[in-house]
């Protein structure tokens, strides 16, 4: 029975509620569109965030790859000072295609490494021309180590390098620079001068580091060197064969670099090695900075939108001022009174953050089909953005409804 009778007044509570907030539609239906607008901008930033992060993670494991660590001159994941820039570059000698052939014969059994030399040069098709070309030579192993997402033909063979052979594989901007509207697989580019059959096309990549993916144009390091003659230094790829052990692999590359190069002990390296750690700390760091802004934007956006709810449901208890002193009168306790306003500012909340969160499902659909950036509103997002517009509609309406318990009910019945 008392069951029975809180359901009772329960439903006595939101029907009356309802019934208000219909009655002034304007009124109601600007605190929704403010609401609407706060929860739109925390479930957009949340979004957002969690699109940056995964978008900066796949991007940085195609750059250099999730178990992947890169041997240099110089390697940094961000941005260097100047003076461990200088101490580098006078301390570090290149890396050497003999420095590579040591490491294959003495850690090969361990480790796999690809070899990578790059200049930028101009490719051409036909009469159209891609003036900033990243021209990288490499070996096939490259596949094997970082996902170079080659959605079109096949990336580099043993077979390519054994013979030199005059192919290519292109990113997207070169793609659609020299074959706009075509499939590239199958069709010659000349670069130097010298004609390559394009054999693969890489999905788009985007930028890692501020640097952009997509304009890579990968051939045979023996074909580069054919080219343009051997290489002056390398960038050295390399993942342990056993993906378990990365922090072992690294650890062999580094003695037998320290070995080819007579270090003694205590002696500083005379190269760079970026680890998987390394990388991916640089993305978290990215992501937290972004997270410093966005956070508290949102947080002054659902501000806005309380505020504006807060002033409408007040306006709405002073409307009602001689409703609420009869009702009073007749019987209605203070704590129903509290109740009916505080259930009308969430309705108005809860009816503006679902029409906030519909809006971005549909924007962030349309945005995912036409970018990279992996934006989805997760199932997570949504209920926690529901949730902050039902904590802000009775944040709104705690005031309101101090207010409206508060009134005199003589004043009341006598006020017109």
């Amino acid at each position: 029975m008392p069951f029975s009778r809180a359901l009772s007044r329960f439903r006595e509570v939101i029907t009356q509620a309802t019934r208000t907030a219909v009655a002034h539609p304007l009124r109601s239906g600007l605190g929704a569109l403010a609401m609407a607008v706060g929860v739109a901008t925390v479930a957009t930033v949340i979004m957002a965030l969690d699109g940056l992060a995964v978008f900066a993670r796949t991007t940085t494991a195609r750059a250099f790859g999730a178990d992947t660590f890169v041997l240099a001159r110089i390697a940094s994941p961000g941005s260097i000072g100047r003076r461990e820039l200088e101490e580098k570059l006078g301390r570090n000698p290149l890396l050497r295609r003999s420095d590579l052939r040591f490491l294959e014969r003495w850690a090969g059994e361990d480790v796999l490494y690809a070899g990578s030399a790059r200049r930028e040069g101009e490719a051409t098709a036909g009469s159209r021309t891609f003036e900033n070309a990243a021209i990288t030579g490499t070996s096939a192993a490259l596949a094997d180590i970082r996902d170079l997402a080659v959605e079109r033909g096949r990336f580099l063979s043993r077979e390519d390098e054994t013979r030199a052979g005059a192919v290519v594989v292109i990113g997207r901007d070169l793609a659609d620079t020299l074959f706009p509207g075509l499939d590239p697989v199958g069709r010659k580019l000349r670069v130097a001068g010298r004609a390559f059959e394009v054999i693969g096309v890489q999905a788009r990549l985007g930028t890692t580091a501020g640097a952009s993916q997509d304009r890579y144009l990968w051939m045979p390091l023996t074909t580069w060197e054919r080219l343009y003659g051997a290489p002056e230094a390398l960038q050295v790829f390399a993942r342990s064969l056993d993906t378990a052990r990365t922090t072992e692999a690294e650890d062999r590359t580094r003695a037998t670099m320290r070995a080819r190069r007579r270090l003694q002990p205590g002696v500083a390296d005379t190269f760079d090695i970026l680890s998987p750690t390394a990388t991916r700390g640089f993305v978290a760091s990215l992501t937290e900075r972004v997270s410093a802004t966005g956070l508290p934007l949102s947080a002054m956006a659902l501000l806005a939108s309380i505020v504006v709810v807060t002033n409408t449901t007040l306006v709405s208890v002073t409307q009602r001022t001689r409703e609420i002193g009869v009702r009073r009168a007749l019987g209605a306790t203070r704590r129903q009174i509290v109740r009916e306003v505080l259930v009308e500012s969430t309705l108005i909340a809860l009816v503006g953050g679902t029409a906030g969160i519909l809006v971005v499902l549909g924007a962030s659909s349309a945005v995912r089909a036409g970018t990279a950036v992996p934006l989805s509103l997760t199932p997570s997002t949504a209920l926690w953005s529901f949730g902050s517009a039902a904590l802000a509609g009775v944040l709104s309406g705690l005031y309101p409804a101090q207010r409206a318990s508060r009134i005199d009910i003589v004043a009341a019945v006598r006020a017109e």
